[in-house]
């Protein structure tokens, strides 16, 4: 898993360690690297090709929070990232093959990715010579800078404040990689609203998953793309929506990681794109009544004592955790043993809140499957490791044909 929309600290950080374990300003190949403080028109993702104003008609803008906007001179073929959710977006917009790295282990992201794409007719995220931008170890996030600079990256689609709250990093060292080698253009903190680096709250915003795709789009020029991706998306949470029993009918939910006898929650009512398979079923949360934060873990007790009618365990799919030995191991336990989402079968392997737009697409209907399996379809048996399981047709809850026809450059 991908750990990397807010810095990591104390047991949380612990709990989801194990997922992986040259001089010069100037223009360099695709951008001209100018970025600016977010202004009155910052909120602007660009116009319909993917941007424009700029200095000449060969140059085009895209604009995100918080480095404002930024200049391109030409689309970026070589793009560092950090987070699977801008791999997954640089793929739905035809341009993953311009990823030169990932966060963690690019093997072990990558297969969270094929996972999904294994239902999508050609399209793949090729992670041959993908660098590995983290070799910190014990929980601690550690890049070197020297690996950016050896990268030459074009773009670096990552959070310029995130870099700047890791070890050996501050707003100076980001600042030099942008001028030296290239603009950075992301946003992390939005997963869940979390608070950046103090040098960066007051030009922070914050976005949805879309909102996201809307800019990072820009930078591509691939806004018509995008645009007809996210109009999938639209339709899916419109059949999820049209079809929810009424409130009170709904299960209370919990996700959490559970991990040597310790459960680590997270809430599903508070904003950010974390949430953004859970939200649309506006369910319970089953961790409403408590302060949560990455400190917070519960025993078996404490889980028995709020009783959530649903667990759904986080980085399910093709990632660290077997949730199904997890289910064995607690169905065996005297006290867990007594939950109803075990007694009831209702513990099951989530998504990844780091994700992009064709990871929530998948993500949104496995969700849907497994809160409501009487309305939208039983949610198949998943073993660990597998891809995201085949649906059958008449039971799928958006076209596999038409995401890779968008993906491929077909969609209109």
């Amino acid at each position: 898993m991908q750990p990397d929309a807010d810095r990591l600290t104390g047991t949380r950080r612990d709990a989801i360690r194990y997922c992986g374990a040259v001089a010069g300003a100037g223009l360099l190949a695709g951008c001209s690297g100018r970025e600016t403080t977010p202004s009155g028109s910052e909120n602007e993702a660009g116009s319909a090709d993917g941007g424009s104003g700029g200095d000449s008609p060969d140059t085009y803008t895209a604009a995100m929070a918080p480095v404002g906007e930024v200049e391109f001179d030409a689309v970026p073929e070589s793009v560092s990232v950090y987070s699977l959710l801008y791999a997954d977006l640089a793929v739905a917009l035809g341009h993953g093959g311009a990823v030169n790295s990932l966060g963690f282990d690019a093997d072990a992201g990558g297969n969270t990715l094929d996972a999904y794409y294994a239902n999508l007719d050609g399209v793949s995220f090729d992670r041959e010579g993908i660098t590995q931008l983290n070799s910190g170890s014990g929980g601690g996030i550690s890049v070197d800078r020297e690996l950016l600079y050896e990268l030459d990256s074009d773009l670096h689609l990552a959070d310029p404040a995130l870099f700047a709250s890791f070890d050996g990093w501050d707003e100076e060292d980001v600042a030099e990689v942008r001028e030296r080698v290239g603009p950075w253009f992301g946003n992390s903190y939005s997963r869940r609203h979390a608070a950046p680096p103090e040098a960066y709250r007051d030009r922070y915003e914050y976005y949805t998953l879309p909102e996201i795709g809307e800019r990072v789009a820009a930078a591509f020029r691939e806004s018509e793309r995008f645009a007809a991706l996210d109009a999938v998306r639209e339709d899916l949470i419109e059949t999820i929506r049209s079809d929810l029993p009424p409130a009170e009918e709904r299960p209370t939910v919990a996700t959490l990681i559970y991990m040597d006898g310790t459960y680590y929650p997270s809430r599903t009512d508070e904003p950010g794109f974390a949430n953004a398979h859970v939200r649309p079923f506006d369910v319970p949360d089953a961790f409403a009544g408590d302060d949560v934060t990455y400190e917070t873990a519960y025993d078996h007790e404490r889980l028995l004592e709020v009783d959530p009618d649903v667990v759904l365990h986080q980085y399910g799919i093709a990632s660290y955790y077997d949730v199904g030995a997890v289910r064995e191991e607690l169905s065996d336990h005297p006290v867990a043993g007594d939950l109803s989402a075990i007694a009831n079968d209702r513990f099951y392997p989530s998504g990844d809140p780091v994700q992009g737009p064709i990871m929530n697409l998948f993500q949104l209907e496995m969700t849907a499957k497994q809160l409501f399996p009487e309305r939208f379809g039983e949610w198949p048996t998943y073993e660990h490791g597998d891809d995201y399981p085949e649906i059958p047709a008449d039971e799928q809850l958006f076209d596999r044909g038409e995401v890779a026809s968008i993906v491929a450059g077909g969609g209109e």
